[in-house]
């Protein structure tokens, strides 16, 4: 009896194994496309680095992207993530692996543009660019609409546990008050931690006056005495478990991690923030330029687009999300807000290398301190 059980154990274990490696799992969405689609390139591959948690999955009955491409067109996607700009940088300057589509943010396509990294293409030739709010085409880091198409728009705000908070915070300041201290978490890279103390004192986050970085620096070196921890992906974690009762992150995981708990709000620093625009680009070592440009295409697509924004929770720029009425953040405030209740926002713009390996060092500086 015993051998019995265990035999019909070790058979469901290996069905069960055999479906995960399959995704047999999977079931395929009756997808309506408004492009057209052909399988001229079946059989070849398309390396995708995009940013981690940053596409609709399949996970939880959504749609999973990927799958649907691989299945409309038989390229195989071969996806891959990064965690920061920065890192993503240096894998495509130091690796050996060839991506054929990028998503980087706004400060780094200007940087990548400027050193001859990114490849060109016509986005108007593709027959769902239309769907792109004009309010984000032609942006100061691709003004003629020659290297990308954007993918994702969000600010930066203030999230905070009403648990452990008496009085929500108003602005950056309340990453220097005392009262949090040790429940305070920050940016782990440098150019969203300094934001928070540029906007705290007044700099422009674009200054190349070094003397700006340095006033910048000594706020974060003062501010790390009330500090938890610095985080990137492992702030969702702590302000889902009430570990924290503060930090800084971008508008869209706020979403993600109220879900989790809804004891976390939010709320844009009334001194100001950061906007930012993540856009699909095609890097100029790609070796498979027409499926690249098939697959930007794709993720235009209104059903793929919305599954996108409702999966990653930031505001998307294709206008057949945003006034779709069952979308699941239809005028959404914190990811729309009214004009009246927009925040200042500033861009980053990518910095000439002495200013940007000025405040690298800083940076450094300001961990070991």
């Amino acid at each position: 009896m015993k051998r019995l059980i265990s035999l019909l154990l070790v058979m469901t274990l290996t069905v069960c194994l055999c479906a995960m490696l399959s995704g047999c799992g999977y079931e395929y969405f009756d997808i309506t496309y408004r492009g057209t689609y052909d399988r001229s390139l079946e059989g070849t591959v398309l390396n995708v680095y995009n940013w981690g948690e940053y596409i609709s999955d399949g996970s939880e009955g959504s749609i999973d992207v990927n799958k649907e491409f691989e299945k409309l067109t038989g390229i195989t996607v071969n996806y891959s993530t990064f965690e920061s700009n920065e890192s993503m940088y240096s894998q495509l300057r130091t690796n050996g692996v060839s991506y054929d589509i990028i998503i980087p943010s706004d400060y780094m396509i200007e940087r990548l543009r400027k050193e001859g990294m990114l490849k060109a293409f016509d986005p108007k030739s593709l027959s769902n660019y239309d769907l792109i709010d004009d309010a984000y085409k032609g942006l100061y880091y691709d003004e003629n609409e020659q290297y990308s198409v954007c993918y994702n728009v969000g600010m930066v705000g203030i999230i905070y546990n009403t648990t452990m908070v008496e009085n929500p915070p108003k602005g950056w300041s309340a990453f220097w008050d005392e009262q949090y201290k040790d429940n305070l978490l920050m940016f782990g890279n440098p150019r969203d931690a300094f934001m928070s103390a540029q906007f705290f004192a007044g700099i422009d986050l674009n200054t190349t006056n070094k003397n700006d970085w340095d006033r910048a620096a000594r706020l974060l070196m003062d501010q790390k005495d009330y500090l938890q921890s610095y985080v990137m992906d492992e702030i969702y974690g702590k302000m889902e478990t009430g570990e924290a009762a503060i930090a800084p992150y971008y508008s869209g995981d706020y979403l993600t991690m109220y879900d989790v708990n809804e004891d976390l709000a939010f709320v844009y620093p009334e001194e100001g923030t950061n906007i930012f625009v993540d856009a699909a680009c095609i890097p100029f070592s790609c070796q498979n330029e027409a499926a690249a440009l098939m697959y930007i295409n794709f993720l235009l697509e209104p059903e793929i687009a919305l599954a996108n924004a409702e999966y990653i929770g930031y505001a998307s720029p294709n206008t057949a999300v945003v006034n779709n009425p069952d979308y699941c953040y239809y005028q959404n405030e914190i990811l729309y807000p009214a004009q009246e209740d927009m925040p200042k926002t500033q861009y980053f713009y990518d910095i000439d290398d002495d200013i940007r390996s000025y405040y690298e060092n800083l940076w450094i500086d300001v961990k070991l301190y």
